[in-house]
């Protein structure tokens, strides 16, 4: 059993790429250090991860099939799923192999596989876009937490920044603690540290004393317009999950409890 050993990137796994054809043996399984070997392991090879090596697969893969299919590798890399590595792999293998396209072949289990895949964190960046709530902090900027099953957030960041170009915005990934801000001119990767001043933002709401000084009532008042337009009797909970993700609620400002609203009035 051939094994290759690579860094979990993307450049490394087209870096294997070109080894396997340079060397002439392909793998049975891309591992990373620290992974159980196989029991029967005939040969060990340790990729270097390689930019130079990587782009020329990555030139190559651009004649063989389309720019959409491209992206859909590109995507479903982003699932995270422990098979996703050796799939795309095969893929990619037989994309440079046959003599034409193979992104329609869905009688290829690989394809079909992979293309279940993107369906899947697709999906995952539609409901991101769906269900972000801003919180609005005391410095104008505005703050959304969530986490999502699959690495979708990258896919988000232009939708972001057209729709709300002209408002600094923090978007973060509580699974993977990592967000990208936005401060009007530039997105920029960020990550919070947990012993950081910000590490209350690991908790995904904004600390009151942080908050704008009107987003309280404004949650309050949106809390309150959702429960009153909710109508029990036409209350499914098995499509509101499937429509809704359970792991977005705590994040959803409608999801909160509804505080009573007590507004002054100097009458």
């Amino acid at each position: 059993m051939n094994v290759y050993l690579y860094d979990k990137t993307f450049d490394g796994l087209l870096t294997a790429v070109f080894d396997a054809y340079f060397r002439k043996t392909f793998p049975d399984a891309l591992l990373s250090e620290g992974d159980t070997l196989p029991l029967f392991c005939d040969d060990l090879h340790t990729v270097v991860t390689d930019e130079e090596k990587a782009a020329r697969v990555w030139r190559g893969l651009q004649n063989k099939v389309s720019s959409f299919a491209l992206g859909c590798l590109t995507q479903s890399w982003l699932s995270e799923l422990p098979e996703v590595g050796i799939l795309i792999f095969r893929y990619i293998r037989k994309a440079i192999d046959a003599p034409r396209s193979i992104e329609t072949n869905f009688a290829d289990p690989d394809v079909l596989r992979l293309a279940q895949i993107w369906k899947k964190v697709d999906g995952e960046r539609v409901h991101i876009m769906q269900f972000v709530r801003f919180q609005k902090a005391a410095d104008g900027t505005f703050f959304a937490a969530f986490e999502p099953q699959y690495n979708a957030l990258p896919l988000t960041v232009q939708h972001f920044k057209d729709r709300f170009a002209n408002q600094k915005w923090i978007i973060y990934d509580m699974k993977r603690r990592y967000g990208f801000y936005y401060d009007l001119q530039e997105v920029t990767l960020i990550s919070f540290d947990d012993d950081s001043r910000e590490a209350h933002l690991i908790t995904g709401m904004l600390d009151e004393s942080l908050m704008d000084k009107d987003e309280k009532l404004f949650q309050q008042l949106w809390k309150t317009y959702f429960k009153a337009i909710c109508i029990k009797e036409r209350m499914n909970p098995r499509k509101h999950k499937q429509d809704m993700p359970v792991r977005y609620w705590k994040y959803l400002t409608e999801k909160q409890k509804v505080v009573p609203l007590q507004i002054k009035t100097d009458f």
